[in-house]
């Protein structure tokens, strides 16, 4: 019974390797659904249970790699709150959607004890198909679009050369959905759409 409860407990790495790996995933869905990046851009890949889609374009995939290496860091540390990926119009430079995960730092583990994997990959799942339905709710975006990815941190954490400060790209008018949310026991991510009612 003590092995068994062993191996199903997930340590500060492990649970920052599953969020990382998420919010990864994630973006990329996100950009694939909502129109930022050509389709023929993607491949398909088998995670969760589902069919993804990820980038193949190289500056795509090393911005990224390099924002989510920088992300895990500050996960292991507990510098980060919030996760937000922005939609903005090339043209106008108006914000249309927000998608923002918010990160709770659980502490060593939820007093419920240890959270088989098997259940959090179907909570993560469960929000990966929100993200893929969203296309159904959101309005269209008809317009050339940019992304950028806001990362929310301590006030007093010392922030890469490559890094620069930025607004929080708030948008007028808008309606926000709830969306799932998952927990390893150690860090819990909420996740919300934003987007520009017209």
């Amino acid at each position: 019974m003590q092995a068994q409860a062993t191996k199903n407990s997930i340590t500060l790495k492990g649970s920052t390797d599953i969020v990382t790996e998420f919010f990864g995933y994630s973006i990329n869905s996100i950009l694939y659904q909502r129109g930022i990046y050509p389709p023929e851009g993607f491949s398909r890949v088998n995670k969760y249970g589902l069919t993804m889609l990820v980038t193949t374009d190289p500056g795509l995939q090393e911005y990224l790699k390099h924002v989510l290496s920088q992300l895990s860091e500050w996960l292991m540390n507990g510098s980060v709150q919030k996760l937000v990926l922005v939609i903005t119009d090339v043209a106008s430079k108006e914000v249309l959607e927000r998608w923002v995960f918010d990160i709770v730092h659980e502490g060593a583990g939820s007093s419920s004890g240890p959270k088989p994997e098997k259940e959090i990959m179907k909570e993560i799942q469960a929000i990966i198909r929100q993200i893929t339905a969203s296309v159904t709710f959101l309005p269209l975006l008809e317009n050339a679009c940019t992304f950028d990815l806001l990362v929310y941190t301590a006030a007093d954490l010392c922030v890469p050369q490559l890094w620069e400060e930025s607004d929080p790209k708030y948008i007028t008018q808008s309606q926000e959905v709830r969306l799932r949310s998952f927990t390893t026991s150690i860090h819990k991510v909420d996740a919300m759409v934003a987007f520009k009612v017209q």
